[in-house]
């Protein structure tokens, strides 16, 4: 259902006033819509583009980037239906990066947060409920009745005594000279016909059929491939190099530094890659030589002893401790985490004299369009950045670093080039999921309810670099996800931060710090109900309100048989966490082998409620698959230092789980009328938790670290027996 216009296509048919074009921009007062003429004057930066063309094609534009999570099916749903369109006759392009398709809440382009339909969906409804009263006013001149004596459907507006009816097509060139009405009536979610159905997916027919182009797979003629020699300290510098060592490999054409290395550019991507280890670079010690995973343990442990900034202090934690009838305390630590997305990072640049361009898989076009006009000089205009379809993002694609460097190695050949990381490079060069380590102290009254929970968050700040006006009174919001502002009842709680500096890259790792502090959270948590001498399950029901995170907990304990006995050696834990605007709980069935520590997660039960579903089967591949995103990450991986650098180096040293190893799991979507959620992250933060808590039960042993690793498990059962 790819359009089969180009984007340039689009764009000159679109502001030339073929057919209808309806575009929508946000203001301080809401959105507002605008038509082609308007768009030309030039006077607005449009974020949502529709189209009605005379051949009764409806294309909409999708100013998100496609990376798995479905927004380029559930975005023109949610046109669609308010267009009243006929599904068959939809069509989607992606957005060309530009200050044309900003997120209009954010006012930049970007995908990220779980927002995209959270973002859009107001916007998208109010621009198609315009063209589709547009239509409607103009088969109501054209007939000469009253415009609530038509009707629209499916493509067609119908005069309902009568019967006569005009398509779309027939109907878009008289109502693009309509005024475009600002506040066009929606339609009731009763009213509905695509919005809450399982439409198949656009995208898949490409994936399946190998037409769908991925950054990897995008070429420009003349092109070169690079590689980059890169140093195996954090901030180690170059001593020396042999150039000409590497221009003599056949097929080498350029050897150029660069701010991260020194690139070789070649014919083939293995001789680009023989070039570089021609070289032989020697490298100095880098900025932290004596950074590995000792130093990093205790500096994490050291800077729980500091005094942070103040999150959140309602009532008063440390007096309600004193006077708790129970008081529990526990200090976490966690590693640092790669993305290790299927396509490693990659650009293909041109960079000539008045025009450069980009083909890449980005997540933040916005930031790939900023460091080509810094690096080139180059006016907005004059830059096209193509965003192709991403073999994974989960927040690793929203930095724009080896956009960076493929445009200033282009610069540097005078060609286009193709720069594509090896998956050393791709791990090694990551932006982390930030090393974490907290101090909780919780306390519980005489019947078992908490009392008090003071909470310490020791981190890097990943907001600091990406966008520091996030940062407010010393608090990074990444920090304190789904601490400060969790669901659970508490009169006397207090959370504290303090910022970790160090020269690792950091960044935005699926569900971003809600992945960490729910595992602590959660199985904190289960601390506080076995010391109350409480059901896991009725301990978190005592302590919420909300009527959607109760039910979502009643729904998944129900599914899974909560109350049920389980089968000899098995267990059973549950988690509960509200993220991105979604409640999410989930129950792990697990055995573990006594012998040499191995769990075997057999079963995860999902139930999860985020308002208004576009697309159900979307939503529960998402579960899904971040079920089995976070379950290898507290089963297997961890990032190593050592000698002052990144350690691991590919998946031999970073495990994940295996297909052998994924269990079953079973999503219930649980219906409610809370504000639309977003859907990509939130499955994630419960499982870890879930696990750890079945684990508990299993075999009496309370993890606060992870990965879960065998061995790890093996210790912790031989301390307690």
């Amino acid at each position: 259902m790819k359009t089969l216009l180009s984007r340039r296509e689009f764009l000159k048919t679109t502001l030339a006033g073929a057919g209808l074009t309806i575009a929508a921009t946000m203001t301080p007062f809401g959105p507002r819509l605008l038509s082609a003429q308007e768009v030309k004057k030039g006077f607005f930066n449009p974020s949502v583009w529709i189209q009605i063309r005379p051949d009764n094609i409806v294309t909409i534009v999708v100013n998100k980037s496609e990376m798995g999570q479905g927004v380029l099916t559930s975005l023109p749903m949610i046109s669609a239906d308010e267009l009243e369109a006929d599904w068959k006759q939809v069509r989607f392009e992606e957005a060309p990066g530009g200050q044309r398709y900003i997120d209009p809440n954010w006012g930049m382009q970007l995908t990220g947060g779980s927002t995209s339909v959270r973002h859009m969906f107001e916007p998208l409804r109010k621009a198609s409920a315009a063209a589709r009263e547009m239509l409607r006013v103009a088969a109501s001149q054209t007939w000469g009745v009253p415009v609530n004596e038509c009707d629209a459907s499916k493509n067609t507006v119908r005069h309902t005594k009568s019967n006569k009816s005009l398509t779309y097509g027939q109907l878009c060139e008289t109502a693009s000279q309509l005024p475009v009405p600002q506040n066009p009536p929606l339609k009731d979610e009763s009213q509905f016909k695509l919005i809450g159905t399982s439409v198949p997916r656009l995208d898949v027919p490409d994936k399946v059929s190998g037409k769908a182009i991925f950054g990897i797979d995008s070429f420009a003629p003349d092109m070169l491939y690079a590689s980059i020699a890169r140093p195996p300290a954090l901030g180690a510098k170059v001593l020396s190099y042999d150039k000409d060592a590497a221009e003599k490999i056949p097929g080498v054409q350029k050897v150029a530094s660069i701010d991260d290395g020194i690139a070789v550019c070649a014919t083939a991507p293995d001789l680009a890659w023989k070039g570089r280890d021609a070289l032989k670079a020697k490298w100095g010690k880098g900025s932290h030589p004596e950074l590995n995973n000792e130093t990093l343990e205790k500096t994490f442990l050291d800077h729980l002893k500091k005094e942070g900034a103040i999150a959140l202090n309602r009532g008063n934690a440390e007096n309600a401790l004193t006077r708790a009838a129970k008081k529990i305390e526990a200090t976490y630590i966690l590693p640092y985490l790669a993305h290790v997305t299927m396509e490693p990072m990659n650009c293909t640049a041109h960079v000539s004299e008045n025009r450069c361009d980009i083909w890449v898989p980005t997540q933040n076009q916005s930031g790939a369009l900023e460091v080509a006009q810094k690096l080139t000089g180059l006016k907005p205009e004059q830059i096209h950045i193509h965003t192709t379809y991403l073999g994974g993002g989960f927040g690793r694609r929203g930095f724009v670093d080896y956009v960076g460097e493929a445009l200033q190695i282009s610069k540097a050949a005078g060609k286009p080039v193709k720069l594509i990381w090896t998956r050393e490079e791709d791990i090694q060069s990551d932006f982390y999921r930030p090393g974490y380590s907290c101090r909780m102290e919780g306390g519980i009254d005489d019947k078992g309810r908490m009392t008090a929970w003071s909470h310490k968050i020791v981190v890097q700040s990943i907001f600091e670099n990406f966008a520091p006006q996030m940062v407010k009174n010393g608090i990074d919001p990444a920090a304190v996800d789904g601490i400060e502002d969790m669901d659970y009842e508490i009169p006397n709680l207090h959370v504290e931060y303090v910022k970790l500096e160090l020269p690792i890259r950091v960044g935005f790792w699926r569900s971003v710090g809600n992945t960490q502090n729910a595992f602590v959270k959660e199985t904190f948590v289960d601390e506080l109900a076995f010391a109350a001498q409480k059901d896991p399950l009725e301990f978190r029901l005592n302590h919420l309100k909300n009527p959607s995170a109760r039910r979502v907990l009643q729904v998944a304990a129900e599914k899974a048989g909560w109350a049920k006995p389980l089968r000899k050696g098995a267990s059973r834990g549950i988690a509960y966490h509200f993220s991105f605007g979604t409640q999410v709980a989930q129950v792990a069935d697990i055995s573990v082998d006594k012998k040499d520590g191995t769990i075997r997660v057999d079963r995860v039960v999902c139930a999860v409620s985020c308002g208004t579903m576009v697309n159900p089967n979307i939503i529960v591949a998402q579960m899904r698959g971040a079920i089995i995103m976070g379950l290898s990450a507290a089963m297997k991986e961890r990032i190593d230092f050592a000698n002052g650098g990144v350690q691991t180096a590919n998946f031999y040293d970073y495990n994940e789980l295996r297909m052998n190893e994924a269990p079953e799991v079973e999503v219930h979507l649980v219906k409610s009328k809370d504000k639309i959620g977003g859907i990509g992250e939130p499955g994630l933060p419960p499982i870890a938790p879930a696990v750890a808590n079945a684990l508990f039960k299993a075999a009496g042993v309370r993890l606060r670290t992870l990965p879960m690793l065998p061995e790890t498990v093996l210790k912790a059962m031989k301390k307690v027996s």
